[in-house]
């Protein structure tokens, strides 16, 4: 049994400003992401530039935020905002949706696209290997948070979280499970497949059929948000019912991106 570090959330206070883990857990994803993105640019057929490289993160960080907010609401907690609309913008409480983020990013890049004379999924393949390091450092953030944390425990890794609502019991510290799968693992596939030309659309895929599959699975060890609890069958999420269609769409992609390739002259 290990006790949770309770860690303040908030990292620097100065005065009434306060600088909080969460948010420098996406900054420090968002600038992993666009130092890979200037890595992988650099190479002289990439196709990118560092100025869009630089330009396109910046939609990203409005797009992601605003997507994963919003996600947030709708999916998980919409009576709960409807009753206080202002706690919408209280996002260092946490609260982010990767789903909605997904939604808010595919915006983003269809935007981009056309503006650069880029095709959705060019654009798609370039940032899907970006995304990973900016969910190890959510999960990080969510594990010093203390929430989302695991079902309860026999193992002796079990971390007993502070939050009275965890019950005071050793729980799977399934956001550093998530970190290690979404984050880790994924980045390592998707930067290694990602290192060779690939046919349209093989890499956004391989990245929703991963991350899909991951998050599936986590799910079975995750506890379920109070609020909502299990659903469909009685033992489903929310966070695996909106990984459904993920893994469907992205093993679609793969399919149709290795059929073309089939019936590509040789």
């Amino acid at each position: 049994m290990i006790k949770h570090p309770d860690i303040d959330p908030v990292a620097v206070s100065i005065g009434p400003l306060q600088v909080r883990w969460y948010g420098l857990m996406y900054l420090a994803g968002f600038c992993a992401g666009w130092l890979l993105g200037r890595k992988r640019a650099a190479k002289p057929e990439s196709g990118w530039t560092s100025v869009m490289v630089d330009d396109c993160i910046t939609w990203c960080v409005l797009g992601l935020v605003l997507g994963a907010r919003l996600g947030y609401v709708l999916f998980y907690d919409l009576p709960s905002y409807l009753a206080d609309p202002l706690s919408v913008f209280q996002v260092w409480h946490g609260g982010m949706s990767f789903h909605g983020g997904l939604v808010g990013l595919c915006v983003v890049v269809w935007l981009f696209g056309r503006k650069h004379g880029k095709g959705f999924f060019e654009v798609a393949d370039f940032l899907c290997p970006l995304a990973p390091p900016g969910l190890f450092f959510g999960r990080i953030g969510n594990f010093i948070n203390g929430e989302l944390w695991g079902a309860p425990t026999t193992l002796p890794w079990g971390v007993v979280f502070p939050d009275p609502r965890a019950g005071g019991m050793p729980r799977h510290p399934s956001q550093l499970y998530e970190a290690g799968l979404e984050g880790v693992v994924l980045f390592c596939a998707l930067w290694w497949y990602s290192s060779k030309p690939r046919p349209s659309g093989a890499v956004s895929g391989l990245f929703l059929v991963l991350y899909g599959l991951f998050r599936f699975l986590m799910e079975f060890i995750r506890e379920p948000d109070p609020q909502l609890g299990y659903l469909a069958w009685g033992w489903l999420t929310m966070g695996q019912i909106l990984c459904l269609p993920m893994l469907a769409f992205g093993a679609f992609l793969i399919w149709r991106a290795n059929a073309r390739c089939a019936r590509a002259p040789k």
